[in-house]
């Protein structure tokens, strides 16, 4: 079978053997069981992922390994994709694309490309003060994602309570640097919350 990947209007065939879809189902069913546990989607965890997302889960792997020029795990990606959702014709992907926006076509009369819709934003307001520090650790774990992966860049958002809406790091290149101003605005918005 053939997996269209496009990456930037750029058309990539990937060719998945059948044979592989057998051989390989153990690996599959391991990543399976892995996204049984959950898995951070971009600045959102996913407590049990669905097949779209965990096909957007192994499209974002995909994407990873052929910027790695990892040619076998690439193949073990398209197969655990091709043997999830048989009916996939093509993953529309971008450099700059966030895991949950990764576009899904499927072999239907009328396909068109499918994304996640974000979640609800919380309603808008001055954020908690003079919360005790547990809670203040808690809050501050909802308004400050863990590091996420955009593209080769790494990135964290941070909830604005003012507005209602995700605010987005600037793109880092350095995972360690990205953990690191991670953490300060943590520390800044638990500071905050404790007032």
């Amino acid at each position: 079978m053939i997996l269209k990947l496009i990456v930037d209007d750029q058309l990539y065939e990937l060719n998945v053997p059948p044979g592989l879809l057998e051989q390989a189902e153990d690996f599959f069913a391991k990543m399976d069981r892995d996204m049984d546990a959950g898995w951070q989607m971009g600045r959102e965890w996913v407590e049990s992922p669905d097949l779209h997302q965990r096909i957007q889960i192994a499209a974002n792997k995909l994407f990873t390994t052929l910027e790695n020029d990892n040619h076998d795990l690439g193949r073990l990606m398209a197969g655990y994709i091709v043997s999830r959702m048989p009916d996939v014709a093509a993953i529309e992907i971008s450099a700059t694309t966030e895991i949950g926006d990764i576009a899904i076509r499927r072999n239907e009369p009328d396909a068109r490309p499918e994304t996640v819709a974000p979640a609800p934003a919380a309603p808008a307001g001055p954020a908690p003060r003079g919360l005790t520090k547990m809670a203040a650790m808690a809050q501050a774990g909802k308004d400050v994602t863990q590091v996420f992966r955009s593209g080769k860049q790494w990135k964290f958002s941070l909830y604005n309570h003012s507005t209602g809406q995700w605010e987005e790091s600037p793109a880092i290149s350095d995972k360690a640097q990205a953990e690191a101003m991670r953490d300060f605005a943590f520390k800044k918005r638990f500071e905050e919350l404790c007032g």
